[in-house]
């Protein structure tokens, strides 16, 4: 072997790195202490870029292509090893591939709760988890934070690094955004684009990346936050609270048959009051009016007729003028949940004593006829 094939074989004439693996994210191209010759041939594949670092600082960056090892295209690094004319010797460098195509579905989730502030419900522990997709545009910052020089920096050496900065991040972001607990909890497609122009600029500058996307896929609160946002969904459902202790009335007369004389009273109340109604919003019947308290008057006794001929004693009659939350509820249908509710809000008129409401019979007459 002649001296020239030696120094040849010595030298370094092609560059390049085919990547089979797809979870590599930097590569430091192996030189085998072989020094780099003038002209020589850089290849760069697509969703590649090509970093020079010479004695610990950044030079040159290629772009997708092949590229000639000239003066002309490495101006950094010439003046970093202060060629005055140029260099036509060869020479040492770290290279380095980044890859720069989008790396989708990394996970990313709290290991402990986060806190954060709400106005309904105050200080609120949260915990979370999802997937996120990103890319590398800053191959200087991604090198010098996160892969460093590490010769094959690959992707579950990138999660176990950057899972921890990715939920900082996300709870900066979540804090000074300042979403409600119910938002978070429902809304996570919403969420997660909303927190992305908050989340880049962190990214970005701090470790050269860029999110593409970041997908919230569950938000657990504590059980007793659970149990709110259920009880908020149950009073929209539920809607106006008169109209839906209506229809619990109507449903019990439907289902009421089996009641005994119980239903049977509460079944004959619950339909003259209605028969009141429509009378008083038509203006009567045949141009007759109803006479107020008549009805209601008739209702009181039919229920009264049935009590009494079941079998129940005459003062029991009387004191059905004068009612209790449960009896109340026993002559609409309803639940006794539902009359205190309406007795709350003032919907039907009566008189609490002590910790016992009392209502007269003509109130819930009234009640009915409103």
């Amino acid at each position: 072997m002649s001296i020239m094939n030696f120094l040849k074989g010595e030298l370094i004439e092609i560059i390049e790195w085919t990547d089979d693996s797809r979870d590599t994210l930097s590569f430091r191209f192996p030189d085998e202490d072989k020094a780099i010759k003038n002209g020589a041939q850089l290849i760069v594949r697509e969703s590649q870029v090509v970093q020079f670092v010479y004695l610990g600082e950044f030079g040159d960056t290629f772009a997708p292509g092949k590229h000639t090892l000239t003066t002309d295209n490495i101006p950094i690094l010439t003046r970093l090893k202060s060629w005055k004319y140029g260099f036509n010797s060869p020479f040492k460098a770290d290279v380095y591939y980044v890859t720069t195509r989008l790396f989708t579905g990394n996970k990313w989730g709290t290991a402990n709760p986060v806190m954060l502030r709400d106005d309904d419900f105050g200080i609120v522990r949260a915990r979370a988890f999802g997937t996120f997709d990103f890319k590398i545009v800053d191959p200087k910052i991604f090198l010098k934070e996160v892969a460093g020089s590490d010769h094959n920096f690959r992707l579950d050496e990138f999660a176990d690094t950057m899972r921890s900065r990715i939920v900082s991040v996300f709870s900066d972001a979540l804090a000074s955004a300042k979403v409600p607990v119910l938002d978070v909890a429902t809304r996570y497609t919403e969420l997660g684009e909303a927190l992305l122009p908050l989340i880049n600029p962190v990214v970005g500058a701090k470790y050269g990346l860029h999110v593409a996307s970041f997908i919230i896929e569950n938000v657990s609160v504590p059980p007793e936050v659970e149990q709110a946002i259920d009880k908020r969904s149950s009073m929209a459902a539920v809607g106006n609270l008169n109209d839906f202790v209506k229809y619990q009335m109507a449903k019990g007369m439907e289902t009421g048959g089996g009641g005994g004389a119980a239903g049977t009273a509460s079944e004959l109340a619950v339909g003259f009051a209605i028969a009141q109604q429509i009378m008083q919003q038509q203006g009567g019947v045949g141009g007759i009016k109803p006479v107020a308290g008549g009805i209601g008057a008739a209702a009181g006794a039919a229920a009264g007729a049935a009590v009494t001929g079941a079998g129940a004693a005459a003062p029991a009659a009387a004191t059905l003028d004068l009612l209790g939350p449960g009896e109340v509820a026993g002559l609409l249908g309803v639940s006794e949940a539902d009359v205190l509710a309406v007795l709350e809000s003032g919907e039907l008129k009566g008189r609490k004593i002590g910790s016992t409401w009392r209502v007269k019979r003509s109130a819930v007459d009234e009640y009915l006829a409103g």
